[in-house]
């Protein structure tokens, strides 16, 4: 075993210890299972919140009878902007396939759950075509491929206590994400811009999964856990800048990586009452080395010597979320209304590009009564280049140093069916890129339409 290997494999026991030690103190009372693993239980074995229903053949019926759930989904982004480094248009369209599977209906045990899904990504990205900013314009843009991205099996233990899943997976299907972030289009108010820059590749968010293990924990209706171990790296070492194509199909399964941990806690308060909420605190810790952003080994400018930076063991960051029922339509049954959400999410400023990341803004649901399923969102986020990176610029001479990188976003969900949905979303990006010479403030226009089957 390599230096380099065996340094990873005992990180990953600690952070397998960490793991450990924090779900000892939460085992105590029953939780909800994945219901049926995700397979559908109707008489076609088609979900019901679907566009289309067609069943050729009785496929997937017959699927569904035997514990296999199959499906996917289409979404198309065509969007126009003004401002960034080239005014111009961009599309980008994704065609998502998954299967579900009861694994005790196939002869296994009882609660284990498999679950895959993959992509097939084309089109361009305006943000890297056309604007270069920090907080890309949807959350769906990538690099062209075909690609596999989670790929895992989930065990029900303990009478329902306790989840474990195994596999290829993404921190950002679980980790960081507020109620009201999910109104907008922008992929900062998924996986924010923080990670997205901070950890190595990306971290395990879209396009890139990684092999590890998450455990969830549900004491009860008002409080959980989350644990999650994580390959670091995503990606492997490659010629190309691009992760992507570094881990061009999502098949390079890599375990030899400094590990990711992540943990986050959950209190939802007042479900039952008239204006529930919830507030949700956590944290990562990446086990890996990373540089100083300003000073080299010897404590000389780096804009000076032209060496690597200092090395610094370790990346971590904290962050707390709130979101918030504030007002409630009359007499509806689901938590309809006025809400608002917050994330405020911070980092060590001398190992990273951006140290501090903020978002919020108010949702509108079920205002309309003859449209009870559309939406309403307005959103603010805001990225702050680190200190030791704008003294950087300083020290090497650009015409201006970064700073921060803000947006406002406005989106309206049109509910066409239960399957099909179109969102017209406007943004405006202050600063693309952090206040990058020759970079002008981008107005974005667009919209999404979403089509499940």
């Amino acid at each position: 075993m390599t230096s380099r290997r065996a340094g990873a494999a005992r990180t990953w026991l600690r952070a397998a210890g960490a793991l450990s030690f924090a779900l000892s103190a939460w085992l105590a009372a029953p939780s909800v299972a994945r219901a049926n693993c995700d397979v559908p239980e109707t008489p076609n074995g088609i979900p019901e919140e679907v566009a289309f229903k067609a069943d050729v053949g009785g496929v997937r019926a017959a699927l569904a009878r035997s514990g296999i759930g199959v499906g996917g989904g289409y979404f198309a982004e065509p969007f126009y902007n003004w401002g960034g480094f080239d005014e111009g248009g961009e599309y980008q369209g994704v065609l998502e396939l998954y299967v579900n599977a009861d694994m005790n209906k196939l002869g296994f045990w009882k609660g284990l759950c498999f679950h895959a899904n993959g992509f097939q990504i084309h089109g361009n990205s305006i943000t890297a075509a056309n604007i270069g900013a920090l907080m890309p314009v949807t959350s769906l843009e990538a690099t062209d491929a075909t690609r596999l991205f989670e790929l895992w099996l989930e065990q029900t233990i303990i009478k329902d206590k306790l989840t474990v899943r195994v596999g290829q997976l993404a921190a950002d299907e679980e980790f960081i994400l507020s109620d009201g972030g999910g109104y907008f289009i922008n992929g900062t108010w998924g996986w924010p811009s923080i990670t997205a820059a901070d950890l190595p590749s990306g971290g395990p968010a879209y396009p890139l999964a990684t092999p590890g293990v998450r455990v969830a924990v549900n004491p009860n209706e008002k409080m959980g856990l989350l644990v999650g171990v994580y390959n670091g790296d995503p990606a492997p070492p490659c010629a190309s800048d691009d992760p992507q194509r570094c881990n061009d199909h999502g098949l390079d399964f890599e375990l030899d990586d400094d590990p990711l941990l992540m943990v986050e806690g959950v209190y939802r308060y007042n479900q039952s009452g008239r204006l529930p909420g919830a507030v949700k605190v956590g944290g990562w810790n990446h086990f890996g080395t990373f540089e100083d952003q300003r000073f080299d080994s010897g404590g000389a400018l780096i804009a000076v010597t032209g060496n690597s930076g200092a090395p610094l063991d370790h990346n971590w960051g904290l962050y707390a979320i709130v979101d918030q029922l504030i007002w409630r339509v009359p007499g509806s049954q689901d938590p309809q209304g006025v809400g608002i959400f917050a994330r405020f999410i911070g980092a060590p400023e001398d190992r990273n590009l951006i140290d501090f990341y903020f978002d919020g803004g108010f949702t509108f649901t079920g205002m309309l009564r003859n449209r009870p399923n559309d939406a309403l969102a307005i959103g603010f986020a805001y990225t702050n280049i680190s200190d030791k990176v704008s003294a950087f610029d300083v020290d090497f001479g650009e015409p201006v140093a970064r700073n921060y990188e803000a947006l406002i976003e406005v989106s309206y969900t049109y509910q066409v069916n239960p399957g099909l949905a179109i969102q017209p979303d406007f943004q405006y990006i202050f600063q693309p890129g952090g206040n990058v010479a020759g970079q002008k403030d981008a107005t974005v226009v667009g919209a999404r339409t979403s089509i499940s089957f």
